[in-house]
């Protein structure tokens, strides 16, 4: 049985000022059973209103954005105008979910300030337009079973911006709970959603095993430096020359895991999904998740902003920053939700290597579940829920931020929406710091626990409150995405980073710590993100980032289209109210011993903990390239340098590679430590020496420009999936009860090598002013860094006790500005 779509395009020249005229102007469509393309044409000459195309194969009930001319339409094969009558040879038969089509512009993308675009959806048998006088839109009802609705918006710039409403594909289930498996998870849900995002996923490499001696080459000069004495030196060269005979047969069972138990996906995935992130019992905040610290919007503050005003409410700057975020994030969230998101590439020529796409599935509509000894991830089917989640005060919010069609609502409605959300916690606001009996403005202390505390407290909550708390719980998790609406006014770095990293004493209870994007907004319209880690690293959400950061409330509100006239649905529900009576009983003691404890343990992991901003305004990465230095590789040996002067020697440094080039592929360590960057920080001693000789000036440059080039040759080989330290793992976890570790793993020495003492992440953003992550070690550092043009940002995060992240911040702008007296810039380093 033949099934059809319809191209709905823009329309100028309609004319809404009269009823019976836009009746006549967009007929009735009516197509019969065969395969031909019909073109709706208005009665005026102005533009076709919209063309049928019929179509082999099941409709996907997914929207595209391409091109239109004035009487025409643009063919998906060639980009060239085509008639009616060509429309069938040409190709527009194949404008189904499974075509490799080109655009004009990307599928599902959007122009930003444009309005006028136009979709691909299943034709129903008949379309009957309506039109009204007052509200300047049309309604076309279609004969289809799940009755469809074809509006369309006047503008009086670019004329009628018609739009389809449609549906993502629906799931096999319709929630997904995750054991940490990408391979299972993908198998499921890839084929449903497709699209270009999952396009290139077949392609992948899968990621290698090297070689035992490749290995054991590799690590050697990581390590080395870090013996104390040429005793441990000796013990450690003679371990490593026997190596690969005592892990032979260890190594034959890794090959065999990857050529024939992980085949069809990554030999480490789910060792690294599980036992690096589900089954570790530390409280997610501080020690698995990272934050970042976006730029300001100005356009907040500007002369329509200060002056427009939303129903009884004066302007609020949080509101706005909030509702302009909750816009682009459902911009972002069709594109990826459909799997119209073209996937990532790296490179700087053609053709560019393609990165996995599967970590995007677990951006939307996902939470971390509490479980006894693994956690679990439960992702819910988009095409089901239009909500994301609202904090304030402790309470959260169920907030419809999208239309069936995953459009989003316009500005004026997210704005009120986030204001009703203001006026309920404010008005409720019954939280004080004597943990008083307002038990549902208290759940999120809960999710900042140990996870099995934390999942003990979810079967009691579930225990207690029955099916209302099981429906919350299923409302809460099944959100889009979670935006806190926080009361503070940060104004530094500091500042808002101690909120957006914990949310502090003052909103730690503003927080659900298991959803996979939390974003933030404060008072006076600072902004942040927290990204959960266990099943997505950070460069996904660098993608996402990227998309909303670049939406200024300006531009959003130019072009939002008022969804008032639509007749748009939905609401704000406060998701814990309806279980108020069950949880606040007097009854219930264990659950507030439990919020209590969970509220203390949170207060005592929180004060244990500082961090420190290093804004180092010297230079950055212009000069640093001028000098034909790595930036990111000078960033570290200045990392290298500082560390050495606090600690009065080198430790364990980490620095993470993505693997995204493989087919699941998460990360890889980059060591810091080296031969070359052992004699460089050796070389330039435990004090800074601004007053040296050019001699000893020209000794010390050709040893950082030697440690750079190790460096950048490190990060190569990590890249290609030649590091070590995945390999180790990957040995040791195929180990079964009989296998004898071999004589390395003891080693004190190696020991030391692969205890992160500093562990390292860059990241530069042009639209993140910071950023930060906790440290792996109870005596290390967390260093987040980012390389600007003429600038360089260093998040240090230790456990307060040691008292390094101030002096570890001055020691590293003392490094940079020594290391620049290094370099002339009128020679070069030739990196």
């Amino acid at each position: 049985m033949h099934k059809y779509r319809m191209l709905i395009g823009i329309a100028k020249g309609l004319d809404f000022s009269k009823r019976a005229a836009s009746g006549k102007q967009i007929k009735s469509l009516l197509v019969g059973g065969t395969r031909q393309t019909n073109i709706l044409q208005t009665a005026t000459a102005a533009a076709a209103a919209a063309a049928a195309a019929a179509t082999v194969g099941a409709p996907d009930k997914k929207e595209y954005s391409t091109a239109v001319t004035t009487n025409n339409i643009m063919t998906a094969n060639n980009s060239r105008p085509m008639s009616s009558n060509q429309s069938h040879k040409n190709g527009i038969r194949s404008l189904h979910q499974d075509s490799s089509l080109t655009w004009t512009n990307p599928p599902g993308g959007y122009s930003q300030g444009h309005r006028d675009r136009f979709v691909v959806s299943p034709l129903p048998n008949s379309l009957k337009v309506a039109t009204s006088r007052k509200s300047s839109s049309i309604t076309a009802t279609t004969g289809m079973v799940d009755t469809r609705l074809v509006s369309a918006t006047r503008d009086s710039n670019r004329g009628i911006a018609i739009r389809a409403k449609s549906t993502f594909p629906k799931w096999p289930s319709p929630v997904m709970e995750s054991r940490g498996n990408y391979r299972d998870d993908a198998a499921i849900l890839e084929p449903v959603i497709g699209g270009p995002l999952y396009s290139a996923q077949s392609s992948l490499p899968h990621l290698p095993v090297p070689e035992l001696q490749e290995t054991i080459t590799t690590f050697l000069p990581t390590a080395l430096p870090l013996a104390e004495t040429e005793q441990e030196a000796r013990d450690l060269m003679d371990k490593c020359r026997v190596f690969p005979q005592q892990a032979s047969k260890l190594q034959e069972k890794l090959l065999h895991r990857k050529e024939y138990d992980m085949k069809d996906t990554s030999w480490l995935q789910l060792w690294w999904n599980t036992a690096g992130y589900l089954q570790v019992r530390d409280p997610v905040t501080i020690n698995v998740s990272y934050y970042f610290n976006f730029k300001d919007d100005p356009t907040i503050f500007d002369e329509r902003a200060a002056t427009s005003i939303i129903g009884d409410h004066p302007p609020h700057l949080g509101v706005k920053r909030g509702a302009s975020l909750l816009y682009a994030c459902a911009e972002f969230r069709k594109m990826i939700c459909s799997g119209e998101f073209p996937y990532e590439r790296i490179g700087r020529k053609e053709p560019k290597t393609p990165l996995c796409s599967v970590a995007f599935k677990y951006m939307f509509h996902c939470c971390r579940i509490p479980r006894r000894e693994m956690d679990t991830y439960k992702m819910y089917d988009p095409s089901l829920h239009t909500h994301c989640i609202v904090a304030r005060n402790g309470r959260f919010f169920a907030v419809d931020f999208v239309d069936d069609s995953g459009n989003p609502l316009g500005m004026d409605v997210l704005e009120e929406r986030l204001h009703q959300c203001i006026e309920i916690a404010d008005a409720n606001a019954n939280y004080v710091e004597d943990d008083g009996d307002d038990i549902i403005s208290m759940l999120g202390w809960l999710t900042s626990s140990d996870r099995d505390s934390w999942a003990d407290a979810r079967e009691e909550l579930l225990r207690i409150g029955g099916k209302p708390v099981e429906h919350a719980l299923e409302k809460l998790e099944s959100g889009a995405f979670l935006l806190c609406l926080d009361d503070e006014k940060p104004v530094s770095m500091k500042e808002c980073g101690d909120l957006f990293w914990t949310g502090s004493l003052s909103s730690g209870h503003n927080r659900w710590f298991d959803k996979s994007i939390q974003l933030f907004v404060t008072e006076n319209g600072k902004t942040g993100l927290q990204g959960e880690h266990s099943m997505m690293d950070g460069m996904p959400v660098i993608a996402l980032s990227d998309y909303i950061t670049k939406q200024s409330y300006s531009s959003v509100c130019d072009k939002s289209v008022s969804a008032r006239e639509d007749g748009h649905r939905g609401s704000v529900i406060d998701i814990f109210a309806q279980c108020k009576a069950q949880l606040s009983s007097s009854s219930n003691s264990t659950l507030k011993a439990m919020i209590v404890k969970a509220k203390n343990d949170f207060k005592t992991l929180i004060t244990d903990h500082e961090q420190h901003v290093q804004s180092f305004q010297g230079y950055g990465s212009t000069l640093m390239k001028k000098m034909e230095y790595s930036p990111d590789a000078y960033a570290q040996m200045a990392i290298q340098l500082a560390v050495y002067r606090l600690h009065g020697k080198q430790v364990g440094t980490y620095e993470a590679t993505q693997m995204r080039p493989y087919l699941h592929g998460r990360t890889e360590t980059t060591r810091g430590v080296s031969f070359e960057s052992a004699k460089f920080v050796k070389r330039m001693g435990m004090v800074a020496n601004f007053n040296d000789s050019p001699p000893s000036l020209q000794e010390k440059k050709a040893l950082l420009v030697n440690a750079v080039k190790s460096h950048v040759d490190y990060v190569t080989k990590a890249a290609k999936g030649k590091g070590v330290d995945r390999h180790f793992l990957g040995l040791s976890m195929i180990a079964g009860g009989d296998d004898q570790l071999p004589y390395l793993y003891s080693d004190p020495v190696f020991i030391k090598s692969k205890t992160w003492r500093v562990s390292t992440s860059h990241l530069t953003h042009p639209n993140i002013d910071h950023w930060g992550f906790g440290e792996v070690v109870s005596d290390g550092l967390g260093i987040a860094y980012s390389v600007k043009p003429n600038s360089c940002i260093f998040n240090i995060a230790a456990r307060k006790e040691h008292g390094w992240t101030e002096k570890l911040s001055h020691l590293l702008e003392e490094a940079l500005l020594e290391m620049k007296e290094l370099n002339d810039p009128g020679q070069s380093s030739k990196l």
